[in-house]
């Protein structure tokens, strides 16, 4: 299939480079409202066409899916531009700002008989996989803890009066939207929808949140979700339970994971070797759904995205961090 991605960032720089790696789909056409930088990268992957207009690059017949990573409050008006015109999407993370949005999208999706994916890449992981094969092993789950804490040099622009759009609510930004959905969907992958959850944030002045920790309450035990652009932190999350520990690294991009046995105190090692840019698994995956028309997989897909919106949403509303998008929700 044919590519074209929306957005000059290096985070679309390392996706393209991740397609090239999956043998998957080939770059045709980039997008960019600078005529001189959407050039400039298409030059350097490749790609045969260059658009500033999205009206007429959605009715381009030069790609058949396109990748999205605009900023956050512009996801859902551009996914529905593409995919009224039959392109499948995948749009990076957050998805969208309300679930009233992920439904619309999905609905026009279905009408159209195309694909749609938030690109959330850590739960496409073979370690991600492994994890979850190992979870049995600690016995009941008795708590855990699942953390993203990364220092944003954006937060130093805003201590200097300068507002970035991960820090504005205009454009649905804030720590739980930006790193907060990483350890979120490892909560949701492993432990499914929880019974109620709860947000505890830093607000800025800004109106969003700089870090927090969201409580997710389940049977038995609860599950914390601690996210923060404005501190950091190299403690590893861990899943406690009655008869060991799961250890794993910053839960954005999963890279290594053990065992440790209460009882022998035996540590485990569940190394595995994966690509250093985990983006080619959800290229791999997303694919691999559309060639086999695999509804199972991609309905699961889809349903974990929903449940994570909802908690976000419902994250915001404790807090009244409010989007321009919840004017027909809040």
């Amino acid at each position: 299939m044919r590519l074209a991605t929306v957005g000059t960032s290096t985070i679309t720089d390392s996706f393209i480079e991740a397609v090239k790696m999956s043998h998957q789909l080939t770059l045709t056409g980039v997008y960019s409202r600078s005529l001189d930088k959407a050039k400039e990268m298409a030059n350097r992957h490749g790609a045969t066409h260059v658009f500033t207009d999205l009206g007429e690059m959605a009715g381009s017949d030069t790609f058949d899916i396109v990748y999205i990573a605009s900023p956050n409050s512009l996801h859902f008006e551009q996914s529905i531009q593409f995919l009224k015109q039959g392109k499948h999407v995948i749009c990076e993370k957050p998805f969208f700002s309300t679930l009233r949005e992920f439904h619309e999208a999905y609905r026009v999706a279905d009408e159209q008989h195309v694909y749609l994916f938030e690109a959330i890449r850590n739960i496409q992981t073979p370690i991600f996989k492994r994890l979850k094969e190992n979870l049995h092993k600690v016995g009941p789950v008795r708590n855990a803890t699942i953390q993203v804490q990364q220092y944003s040099s954006r937060y130093d622009k805003l201590l200097k009066g300068e507002v970035t759009n991960i820090f504005s609510p205009q454009f649905s930004g804030g720590a739980l939207m930006d790193m907060g959905v990483y350890p979120l969907y490892l909560a949701v992958g492993l432990f499914g929808k929880p019974m109620e959850s709860h947000y505890y944030p830093t607000m800025l002045e800004t109106g969003v949140d700089g870090s927090g920790t969201l409580v997710l309450k389940y049977h038995d035990y609860v599950c914390q979700v601690i996210c923060s652009k404005i501190t950091h932190s190299s403690n590893p999350s861990e899943i406690n339970g009655e008869k060991g520990i799961l250890t794993f690294n910053n839960a954005s991009s999963l890279k290594t994971l053990t065992y440790t046995d209460l009882k022998s105190h035996k540590i485990e090692d569940y190394h595995i070797d994966q690509y250093e840019n985990d983006k080619v698994y959800e290229i791999q995956n997303f694919t691999d759904i559309i060639n086999q028309s695999d509804r199972n997989r991609y309905m699961e897909l889809r349903r974990l995205s929903e449940i994570v919106l909802g908690i976000l949403e419902e994250s915001r509303r404790q807090n009244q961090i409010i989007f321009p998008a919840d004017h027909k929700t809040f």
